[in-house]
């Protein structure tokens, strides 16, 4: 039995998105730039996927900006709102994605930004109370970064009370949500965030393709330039069939997604059930309440025991695929910013597990198996 845990990484695509996929591929080859039916159909398809992905964000269609993915959404709202909004003060925490980390060093080394970090605690909960300190006593133009979901523990951010925050203080409000986005309902109409994000690959959608939700009112200039492609906001010939896809894994995600949370949800509370009653001695990171964390994410300290540096590699072994953290950061040997942010013991071996929608509890039970075994051997 193979059984892949890693879905925090990436998920596996849906049949659904690759038909609609290759059937575009197949028929659309058009330049939607062209002026000719050829161009006008790939064009018209990717209106429409705009206006799809609007109505179930609550978003207007021209606040949609198609991206690369995640990663770029991420540095376009970073980088553009230092060098086109007037931002000198970004406010941000220690552990958020090192494509809004990694952003944030290039706009204090290069457009001489200030940084500041939020207080968090063992949990990666942002301190509400130092936040508004933070803004409170900031005389500059701020823009507020911090993580719906955090990728490598699941903590969540409350978005409405940080939102409102920024808004009692008038700071731009900018949140990686590629984690959450169409594994919950986001309804922008009623809250206050200027920037959120979104990689398809993260719900069963194609790699290399997302978007950036940029509120219609703010006005910022592309940070890819070569061409009016997406109204003027990003140069470069659109990604028809990963555009097509992203727009179908949407509509899929929609589709009875309470039951799907529910599901997954469980899957999760079984298994940290499991792991504390078969192997014992493990601590979950982050927060365990089903309100204030992801439910596709599950990361767990082990017990100490003689080979707790070979777990993941010999979970690979079994046939299980889980990870200790981030993929951006696979291979590296500096260890989990993230839990280094929360002051985590980096003397106990972590994995991450993570879920989604085509996890079944037979490979839960598996996973579980494998773990008790190699535990005790």
């Amino acid at each position: 039995m193979k059984v892949y845990l890693d879905n925090a990484a990436t998920t596996p695509m849906a049949k659904e998105v690759i038909d609609v996929m290759t059937e575009v591929m197949a028929t659309t080859f058009g330049n939607p730039s062209s002026t000719h039916s050829f161009g006008r159909d790939a064009k018209s398809i990717i209106e429409n996927a705009r206006r799809t992905i609007g109505k179930y964000i609550h978003a207007e269609p021209k606040e949609i900006i198609f991206t690369s993915g995640g990663t770029e959404a991420d540095n376009m709202a970073i980088i553009c709102a230092v060098r086109d909004l007037g931002v000198k003060h970004i406010i941000s925490s220690k552990i958020e994605h090192h494509a809004v980390e990694h952003s944030l060093d290039n706009v204090k080394d290069n457009l001489a930004c200030k940084i500041s970090h939020v207080k968090l605690d063992e949990k990666g909960n942002v301190n509400l109370d130092h936040l508004e300190e933070l803004l409170s006593n900031s005389e500059d133009k701020v823009l507020v970064s911090l993580m719906h979901a955090n990728n490598e523990i699941g903590t969540l951010l409350p978005l409405k009370e940080v939102g409102e925050l920024c808004r009692k203080y008038k700071a731009y409000f900018h949140s990686d949500t590629v984690q959450t986005l169409s594994h919950y309902p986001i309804n922008l109409e009623v809250l206050n965030v200027d920037f959120i994000t979104c990689a398809a690959h993260k719900f069963h959608g194609p790699k290399g393709v997302g978007f950036l939700y940029k509120n219609k009112n703010i006005p910022m200039k592309p940070l890819i330039e070569g061409g009016a492609q997406e109204r003027g906001m990003r140069g470069g010939t659109e990604n028809i069939s990963g555009i097509v896809g992203l727009t179908k894994a949407i509509e899929l995600a929609n589709v009875d997604m309470d039951e799907h949370i529910s599901k997954v949800q469980a899957l999760k509370s079984y298994m940290i059930n499991e792991l504390e009653s078969k192997v014992g001695g493990v601590d979950i990171i982050g927060e365990t309440d089903s309100d204030k964390s992801l439910y596709t994410v599950l990361n767990v300290f082990f017990p100490k025991f003689a080979k707790q540096d070979m777990l993941l590699f010999m979970l690979d072994l079994e046939g299980i695929a889980c990870s200790g953290g981030s993929a951006c950061t696979a291979g590296a040997n500096a260890g989990s910013h993230v839990l280094k942010g929360i002051n985590a013991d980096a003397t106990r071996q972590n994995v991450r597990f993570s879920f989604s929608r085509y996890t079944t509890k037979e490979e839960i039970d598996f996973t579980i198996q494998k773990i008790v075994k190699i535990i005790n051997s």
